[in-house]
């Protein structure tokens, strides 16, 4: 049984960063809900570390901005959009310094920061835990709002679209979502008149990531669902330094270490051994540089992990500059102003995702999408450090804008079919879940991981072909629960990252492959059609 919802003009998936800016925005005029899967701050926006890139600087320019970009991103970018966030980058700043967001500060001017393929020093910050601080600020802001409602612990399974009306059709026009109430079991009907899609990722695809337990590419698998196109799901950013640590699971290490000088060591001979792969750069080139180095250095002297050392800097520096890292190391016994950290390569960032236009609009009417979801051409191969908050700041504002601007062409939601779960048993075979969770994050790692072959992308897509007729017979016989919607959309997500691997014969940022080692002369985005 579910109950249908009509109480509000919008509905937002997603209460991270991109979700709330466009919440705030509509809020003015619209009601809004906001649905989350877990906790309000279960996201990534409160994971994020480093900062916020942008052009802050008197000996900086938009240009500059731009260029690093597009380096970073090997020239898969799209030129429009990368302008169109670098320049909407100081008023997005603005904004957050008027609700509150506690920037660093040097006397009056705001505090910049210097991380891995920027050419200049534009990242605005709070201490070492900036996405913390920002998730706190949007947060309070909605709960103030008298036209916000926040509700946690709905995990989304499916768009509601022009099939699900009571007349149907094949329109393919997108009127909410189906959404697992957890805290009663039932599966009830959001219906708005415009729905924005901001769940964030598919790391939790890998077996090591820095991503939140919650990032198994719900939104990228849902779109997909419904018809959207998706593109350059290969594009599988992977954070060069995450604490190696049994107990602890993905602590991430800010780049920022090295922006500040941090080096990187060979832990039994101490060597420095980036000079050996980017003697110009260092520790300061572009993260897929500095992940396969280190891969490199795992892969060919059999070692658990690298060193990431900044103890040569005065104790005082380091203390004031990483605040939140040196607490966490310490408890775990590791001192960063005497010895070296611990670190391996882990996924960090989707660059690929539900195709988007400058406005935030996807392929399905009445469907908008912001944030890490989407591939809106500002990444390309491979993400800048501190764009990605960057990018759901504007664009979220983007999808808030466009809704409203075209408000009177949005029609009232038809009459909808309510969820059917009449043929559907409960389930006492939690174990195949589990089971079929850990085979996929295991197989991704080693098959689909930094460095990929040809040979091993096949293995992974025979292994998802056999996964996927296990878990749709599974799917369509019991109850839904979290675990088995996100099962489903781990599953969709490596099939979409797989598929996208295979159809590119070049090495370009994040995409490496030993068949295939270099870049062709023309930049192509991977764009797959439902």
């Amino acid at each position: 049984m579910s109950t249908a919802t009509k109480d509000y003009d919008v509905i937002v998936i997603g209460s991270g960063a991109a979700g709330l800016t466009a919440a705030l925005e509509l809020a003015e005029t619209k009601r809004v809900l906001v649905l989350a899967k877990g906790s309000l701050t279960g996201g990534s926006t409160a994971w994020a570390q480093g900062g916020i890139a942008a052009v802050l600087d008197a000996g900086d320019t938009f240009d500059n901005h731009v260029r690093d970009t597009m380096v970073a991103g090997a020239g898969l970018n799209d030129i429009e959009t990368v302008e169109f966030v670098i320049e909407g980058a100081p008023k997005a700043i603005d904004r957050l310094c008027e609700l509150g967001v506690p920037f660093n500060r040097d006397e009056d001017a705001l505090h910049l920061t210097r991380e891995g393929g920027h050419s200049h020093r534009r990242i605005v910050h709070v201490n070492d835990a900036t996405g913390w601080a920002v998730q706190e600020a949007l947060l309070k802001a909605a709960e103030a709002s008298s036209n916000i409602t926040l509700a946690p612990g709905r995990t989304c399974i499916d768009f509601i679209t022009d099939r699900h009306r009571e007349k149907f059709s094949a329109a393919g026009r997108v009127w909410g979502v189906y959404a697992l109430n957890t805290e009663n079991g039932r599966v009830e009907r959001y219906i708005a008149r415009a729905t924005i899609l901001a769940a964030g990722g598919a790391g939790r695809v890998y077996q090591f990531s820095t991503a939140p337990r919650g990032a198994t590419g719900d939104g990228i698998a849902m779109a997909w669902r419904a018809g959207a196109r998706v593109s350059n799901m290969e594009m599988m950013q992977f954070h060069p330094t995450c604490l190696y640590n049994l107990e602890v699971k993905n602590f991430l290490i800010t780049e920022a270490v090295r922006g500040e000088g941090g080096h990187l060591l060979h832990p039994e001979t101490g060597h420095r051994f980036m000079a050996d792969y980017d003697p110009e750069r260092m520790e300061l080139a572009p993260r897929d540089v500095v992940a396969r180095a280190i891969d490199d250095q795992i892969k060919r002297f059999g070692l658990d992990y690298v060193h990431l050392d900044i103890s040569h800097k005065p104790a005082d520096f380091v203390k004031e500059h990483f605040p939140t890292i040196h607490e966490k190391l310490s408890g775990l016994g590791i001192d960063m102003t005497t010895g070296p950290i611990p670190v391996v390569p882990a996924q960090h960032y989707t660059c690929g995702g539900v195709v988007v236009d400058l406005k935030a609009r996807t392929d399905l009417p009445g469907l908008w999408a912001a944030g890490e979801v989407t591939e809106s051409g500002l990444h390309g191969a491979n993400r800048l450090a501190s764009n990605s908050l960057l990018e759901c700041f504007v664009f979220g504002e983007a999808a808030a804008d466009d809704i409203l601007a075209r408000w009177d062409e949005l029609t009232e939601p038809p009459a909808i079919k309510p969820w059917d779960e009449s043929r559907v048993s409960d389930s006492d075979e939690q174990v195949v879940i589990k089971q079929n969770w850990t085979e996929i994050r295991r197989f991704m790692w080693n098959y689909v991981g930094i460095v990929r072959t040809t040979k091993r992308l096949e293995r992974a897509k025979h292994r998802i072909e056999l996964l996927t007729r296990e878990v749709e017979d599974y799917y369509g016989s019991f109850v839904v629960t979290t675990d088995l919607i996100e099962l489903r959309n781990l599953l969709q997500s490596a099939e979409l990252i797989v598929k996208s691997a295979l159809e590119r014969h070049e090495s370009r940022g994040l995409h490496y492959t030993l068949d295939y080692p270099e870049m062709d002369d023309e930049a192509r985005d991977t764009v797959l059609v439902p």
